[in-house]
């Protein structure tokens, strides 16, 4: 590598250990004590590492745009010139990133030159060289005069787009969207066209990949009359490509495609010449391609109107929804509204609820989660009465759910139904029968009535949590299964803040003292958790305490673990010590008793 040896090199010229790779390092030290940063960034621009390279050019573009144009042809072309015809395929990658930053204030001469050396990399023996000036070629495009871009930048990209490596042409496709941009619609069907058709039927998978991947890029820059009599048919090659990647990629691009054509004659251009290829696809025998196809499919729904959907494209969301693979179901419920939007959620639901009853109840978890997420949305479309008669009982199926992710979802789902629809909706429809499910055999199906408490409680209002939902959930704390119980603690924490001092007082403290001396450590620990909260939300409603109930311990000072350590206090002695206390317990319990005026109870 140039610069790996010079003057001094050799044993022991970097340093007393005379070690040689040490000499590039000091050669770089050196340089950077220099008051020019360039040197040390062209060194930089000519290493193998890629990622130091393009920072070194990144540095470079920086710097060029602090030059003036004097300074740029004295110090910066010459660099540029250097790195262009340097030995190493490196410095001459580096150098295509640099053309375009200090060619617009050059001149003429001076610009003669550079599109020169350019033109040389383009030709360069090296594939990696041709690649990186193909990646530049249009860049470059965009600063050269209309005549250059003509007379020397079309037969670049003609040359390049006709490479032997097929990395280097499907580069060029990139660099067409700038050119197609620069040139009249007369230059470009001359110049241009010919070989972006010769692109899109490339022999390499690759570089029609390419193609159908700036599609939408290049429509809007070759303009809608070239579009139609060029674009359109080589669209339809690429839908049908004999590789999956080709057609997934032009999948996603058929509805900007349908939206860029122009207004005039577009609904008859995607009826007779897209339609029939995106029906092909529906049914396409890789699942990459139908899950392309499915993520944009809805959206032409707002570009062909209500009856050409009802009548072509309903068939196929529904032959979608109904697809073997997930992501395409997925990719269509994820869309419905693109689809309300034009038809009408009544159609809709008409057309397209059978199989979302289907999807409910599908094997797959996740499919049957994606529907459940969705609901809050059909649910504000479809409208109170609509959705009472054809999900709600969906809507509680899933709360019996065998997945768990499935229940907590349902639970979430209700929550979000409720504020769409009101308290008293809730009242007569859900509470009612999320109550029933607390005297169900299974005992996951009980806890997700206090799940769907905790959930609804707040969306509800004091009123239904106090009358309907509290007696439930005090009820359960005789549960006989842990699990149900500490779940009853958590939720009496959830709802505490909800209700009023009475409830509190005369109904949640005494099931809570119960919990806390339960035999189970874990329905202890919560209920002794939701104590804690319990008893702060008494204090800021002030309720009153009278002495006589205060708690006390014998032996046991409660203010040693409510005040500061004095000097010389050691808590190894003392009474309290004597007493086996649960460090996690002992600061809650003694705060809980004050408040709650319950004796304290000793282990």
């Amino acid at each position: 590598m140039a610069g790996a040896a010079g003057p001094g090199s050799g044993p022991g010229a970097a340093g007393g250990d005379g070690d040689d790779s040490l000499y590039p390092i000091a050669v770089l030290i050196d340089e950077l004590r220099n008051e020019d940063v360039q040197p040390p960034l062209e060194s930089l621009a000519t290493v193998e590492e890629t990622v130091v390279r393009d920072k070194a050019v990144e540095s470079l573009r920086q710097i060029s745009q602090e030059h003036t144009p004097v300074a740029l042809e004295a110090h910066f072309v010459p660099l540029v010139k250097r790195l262009a015809s340097g030995d190493w395929f490196t410095s001459r990658t580096s150098a295509c990133g640099l053309f375009s930053v200090c060619y617009p204030r050059a001149s003429n001469a001076v610009k003669a030159e550079i599109r020169q050396h350019f033109r040389s990399l383009c030709s360069d023996d090296t594939p990696m060289v041709r690649r990186a000036a193909a990646s530049k070629l249009g860049e470059f495009a965009k600063v050269l005069e209309l005549d250059s871009v003509k007379t020397e930048i079309v037969p670049l990209f003609t040359n390049l787009a006709s490479d032997e490596q097929d990395s280097v042409r499907l580069l060029a496709v990139e660099a067409c969207v700038s050119i197609a941009q620069l040139l009249s619609q007369e230059d470009l069907e001359a110049l241009v066209m010919p070989t972006l058709r010769q692109a899109a039927e490339d022999k390499s998978w690759r570089v029609r990949y390419m193609v159908a991947d700036k599609f939408s890029e290049l429509q809007k820059a070759v303009g809608p009359k070239i579009a139609l009599s060029d674009l359109i048919p080589a669209f339809q090659s690429l839908l049908r490509d004999c590789e999956a990647e080709v057609r997934a990629a032009a999948a996603h691009k058929v509805r900007e495609l349908c939206e860029n054509l122009p207004a005039e004659g577009r609904e008859t251009v995607i009826m007779n010449q897209i339609l029939p290829y995106i029906k092909e696809l529906v049914s396409d025998t890789n699942q990459h391609v139908k899950s392309a196809l499915a993520s944009v499919i809805m959206g032409l729904s707002t570009v062909l109107g209500k009856e050409n959907t009802i009548e072509h494209l309903l068939p196929l969301f529904l032959a979608q929804l109904k697809d073997e693979c997930p992501e395409v179901r997925l990719n269509i419920i994820s869309n419905l509204d693109c689809v309300n939007e034009v038809i009408g959620i009544r159609q809709l639901s008409q057309s397209l609820l059978p199989a979302i009853v289907e999807l409910a109840e599908d094997a797959k978890w996740r499919v049957r989660l994606a529907i459940i997420e969705y609901m809050p949305l059909l649910a504000g479309q479809l409208g109170v009465e609509f959705f009472d008669e054809k999900l709600n009982s969906l809507c509680m199926a899933w709360l019996v759910d065998h997945v768990y992710a499935i229940r907590e979802a349902a639970t979430n789902n209700l929550m979000k139904l409720v504020q769409k629809f009101g308290t008293e909706w809730a009242q007569n429809t859900i509470v009612p029968k999320v109550l029933v499910m607390a005297n169900d055999p299974n005992y996951l199906h009980r806890m997700t009535t206090l799940f769907c408490i905790n959930a609804l409680s707040e969306a509800c209002g004091k009123e239904i949590t106090t009358k309907q939902m509290l007696p439930i959930v005090l009820k359960m704390a005789g549960d006989q299964v842990a699990n149900v119980r500490f779940n009853v603690a958590k939720s009496l924490q959830k709802i505490g803040p909800i209700l009023d001092t009475n409830a509190l007082q005369g109904e949640v403290k005494p099931v809570l003292q119960k919990l806390g001396q339960d035999e189970d450590m874990d329905v202890k620990y919560f209920a002794q958790e939701a104590i804690s909260v319990v008893a702060q939300r008494l204090r800021k409603l002030d309720f009153p305490v009278k002495d006589s109930e205060e708690p006390s311990i014998p032996g046991v000072d409660k203010n040693l673990f409510l005040r500061p350590r004095g000097p010389g206090e050691d808590t190894g002695k003392g009474p309290a010590c004597q007493l086996h206390i649960n460090t996690r317990d002992t600061l809650a319990q003694l705060e809980i008793a004050e408040a709650m005026h319950f004796p304290q109870s000793r282990e």
